[in-house]
This record gives C-alpha cells, structure tokens and sequence, in this order.
C-alpha cells in the first residue's frame, strides 16, 4: 500500500526519539570539573529514582514518550560520566584563564561579566557557566589578567578586558 493512504501516526513509536549527540568534536576529550560531575551525578541518582514511578504510568503514548526521553537523558548522563576526564582548577592566584577558572571580563562600555569555564555537558548559562567549546571560552583561554582580548557578541565586536581570574 502507498504511505499516502496511511496516517502519519501509523507508524509513530513515542519510544523512539532522535539519538542524543555529544557537542564534542570528534576525537575530543570530554574535560569535565568535579563539581559539574557531582551535578551529573545526582541528576542520574534523581532521574533513577523517579524512573520505576514514571514507567508504572506510562499506559499511554504521552507517558511512553516522557519514559523513552528519560531513559535517554539517563544514557547520554552516564555515557558522559565514563568518558569525562575530570580537571582540577587552577585554584587561586592562577594568572591565565585556564579550564575550570571563572574570568571576570570589562567590555568597552565598562560593564563586567563573569564566566566560569567548565565542560560541554556541565555548561549552564544561568550560572555563567560556559563550555571550553564555546566561543567566548576560546577567546578568553590563556589569556592573563590586563589583557584585552577581541570578541564578537552577536550585537558587534569588543575587547574584553581581563579583570579577575579565580
């Protein structure tokens, strides 16, 4: 029978969602601070926890759909765990930014930011946690405290001073 004379959900499984994809290049080591492995950690212990009551209620396709996604967050969690190397910071007096550092940068207008550089999987930018990965992370890495360095806001282009490093 032609697809055309089918319905679309036909075919639908709510177990079945895209694979999850790591943000790290190929080949490249998935640095982690301990403290982001600690989150991760008691996010798989949260999320095991709540999986025997999510699967005794998933009887329909919303509730399959709400289990399949959270066996797959616990999947991509633990496979993160295994691989992560975990870097110790700096600690204080360290005089490049560094993984693991939180920079405190000046813009051209004279408004300060903080960044903390951690791993792709730890990354949480409502606690100014960036990824090594991520562009304001590349501009800041090894940079020392004085420096200016370029960067490209979405707005337009500044320097950003190095202010602190800790």
């Amino acid at each position: 029978m032609s697809k055309a004379f089918t319905r679309e959900d036909d075919d639908d499984d709510p177990s079945v969602l895209p694979a999850l994809v790591s943000p790290l290049p190929p080949g490249a080591k998935n640095f982690m601070t301990a403290e982001g492995a600690e989150r991760l950690r008691a996010e798989v212990a949260r999320l095991t926890a709540d999986r025997p009551k999510l699967a005794a209620a998933a009887t329909n396709a919303d509730a399959k759909r709400d289990l399949a996604v959270l066996d797959q967050r616990l999947h991509y969690l633990r496979q993160s765990l295994t691989t992560a190397e975990i870097v110790a910071p700096s600690g204080p007096g360290a005089t490049q930014v560094q993984f693991g550092c939180t920079v405190t940068v000046r813009d051209g207008r004279g408004a300060e930011s903080a960044y903390r550089i951690v791993g792709v999987d730890e990354a949480d930018y409502e606690r100014n946690e960036v990824s090594w990965l991520s562009p304001i992370a590349k501009a800041l890495m090894n940079a020392k405290v004085g420096q200016k360095v370029p960067f490209k806001f979405p707005k337009g282009a500044t320097e950003l001073e190095i202010v602190k490093i800790g």
